[in-house]
């Protein structure tokens, strides 16, 4: 429809402006009727807003599919350009002139390490940062960070984040655990070809992709000296689940070290073959959008989880 945009001679008069902000909204759900709903318009008047703004700026924001629209080239350029300047215009408006590290702040972290490393350490975070509002959302999702208000997200993966930014934060080490009892029943000690009899704890969303028995599958393949998987298994949805079933006797889980090491520490479980070890390039990152200037107190919050890591044994 359009190519290369021509240059504006002419400031954007305030009709554009309003329309711009409607591009934004539309270009955040990637839905005409979402954006009606959300500006409490019809969604005619979205799709005529929109087509305006392309005839005034000879720009084609959008490819109108049969069912569907999707940003061109030149709207994802302008859409990152507005959601960066409204966020930052957001967060002038939101707090006083003279505000240091203020404000809220959302971070979205899978469940176990937000529950066995992250929680445990936020009565720090709020001594060190008292004006900060942090908002926990925990979830095994890979987030949409321009439809989901998240300034940070901590990850187990294996650093692939497609146009996002992310930082290694501590990296991991895994080893089967079981509760002693257990250990001692099945005949663990040493012995991992008793394996073959036990019952494994499977974590099934372990990282992006996995299927059910991805970890077990690799620590097996790496360590297992020629054991075949064992047929008997208890499925979750969550890393410290399984951690829990296997201080209740369970089975044997694949226990991630900053996950487990307190309650090796305290005896409720033991490592019944060997020391932890890398096992695949699966670490912790903390994730967010790609942006040249981070608010300060996002900033703050990079530089406190990284200064916990570092206290972290194991890391």
């Amino acid at each position: 429809m359009y190519n290369l945009p021509p240059r504006l001679d002419a400031k954007l008069n305030s009709s554009q402006f309003s329309n711009l902000f409607t591009f934004q909204v539309a270009a955040r759900h990637l839905s005409f009727s979402k954006a009606a709903d959300e500006l409490c318009l019809t969604a005619s008047a979205v799709s005529h807003r929109i087509a305006r703004l392309e005839a005034e700026l000879s720009i084609q924001l959008f490819r109108r599919l049969t069912r569907r629209v999707e940003l061109t080239e030149a709207g994802e350029r302008i859409f990152a350009i507005l959601q960066q300047t409204l966020g930052e215009l957001s967060e002038v408006l939101a707090q006083p002139v003279d505000a240091d590290l203020a404000g809220p702040l959302t971070l979205y972290a899978h469940p176990s390490i937000a529950h066995a490393w992250l929680v445990p350490r936020l009565a720090e975070f709020g001594q060190r940062f008292p004006g900060v509002r942090l908002d926990l959302r925990v979830g095994n999702d890979r987030i949409d960070f321009r439809t989901r208000q998240i300034d940070l997200a901590l990850y187990y993966g294996n650093g692939e984040f497609h146009g996002l930014a992310a930082h290694k934060l501590m990296q991991e080490r895994v080893a089967p655990v079981c509760s002693p009892q257990y250990a001692e029943r099945q005949g663990l000690t040493g012995a991992v070809e008793q394996l073959q009899q036990c019952t494994l704890l499977h974590d099934s969303l372990a990282w992006d992709h996995a299927t059910f028995d991805s970890e077990w599958a690799l620590w097996i393949r790496q360590h297992g000296a020629g054991v075949a998987m064992p047929k008997r298994g208890v499925t979750f949805d969550r890393s410290d689940l399984c951690v829990t079933a296997a201080i209740h006797h369970a089975g044997v889980a694949i226990g991630r070290e900053h996950l487990v090491s307190e309650a090796i520490g305290q005896g409720r479980l033991v490592l019944p073959f060997s020391e932890f070890t890398r096992s695949g390039e699966y670490d912790y990152y903390i994730v967010h959008p790609a942006l040249e200037a981070l608010p300060r107190r996002v900033s703050a919050c990079i530089a406190w989880l990284r200064e916990c890591a570092a206290q972290t044994p194991g890391t």
